[in-house]
């Protein structure tokens, strides 16, 4: 009986001794965890920098296949872990992270320009001919804008900017500007529209 009892007691001990260790070492990992990425702040925790626009195209200037970079900085007295992984707190005046946001690829065709021709040129197939769809523009020249009423349909067509550059390429619009955004309801959008079970 007393061998029982002595192992019963070795036991305890050891299990007390265990879940001791198991306690400091998650007290020491959560410490060491307890700071996060940079670009996993939460919005408030930073504050990104406009972009720099350029004046010809009138998107930003580090855009590229559709995306721009913009400088972002953590508030005060922040502290998180770079991309290098150390660790930093910030004063707010340095750089903490950039973050992406979207923009236009744009090749030199004026949402102005394209609308006041089809205005004012829209008859003889000026605004066509601009956007580089020459065989309409002759067709229209040739058919005196198929008698006004391609032409107004063209004016609607350029102005709700349905109908762009021949290219592919997005108007150039000014960057507080007129901008329209095609809202577009594929299978991707209804399937995470539907509730998870």
């Amino acid at each position: 009986m007393a061998f029982r009892w002595r192992s019963l007691m070795r036991f305890r001990s050891t299990t007390r001794l265990l879940l001791l260790f198991t306690f400091c070492l998650t007290v020491i990992h959560s410490l060491s965890n307890d700071v996060d990425s940079c670009d996993k702040l939460h919005l408030g925790q930073y504050l990104c920098k406009e972009p720099r626009i350029d004046d010809a195209t009138q998107e930003p200037e580090t855009c590229k296949d559709r995306v721009a970079w913009v400088e972002c900085l953590p508030a005060p007295n922040i502290s998180c872990r770079l991309s290098n992984g150390t660790q930093f707190k910030f004063s707010g005046e340095e750089v903490g992270f950039n973050k992406t946001i979207p923009c236009r690829n744009v090749s030199g065709y004026s949402y102005k320009v394209a609308v006041a021709l089809s205005l004012f040129l829209g008859w003889i197939g000026a605004d066509r001919f601009y956007l580089g769809y020459p065989a309409l523009g002759l067709l229209k020249f040739c058919t005196v804008g198929f008698c006004g009423i391609g032409s107004l349909v063209d004016f609607m067509l350029i102005s709700m900017q349905i109908v762009g550059p021949s290219d592919g390429s997005d108007y150039i619009v000014d960057y507080y500007g007129a901008r329209l955004t095609r809202l577009s309801i594929t299978n991707e959008t209804y399937r995470r529209m539907q509730p998870s079970p």
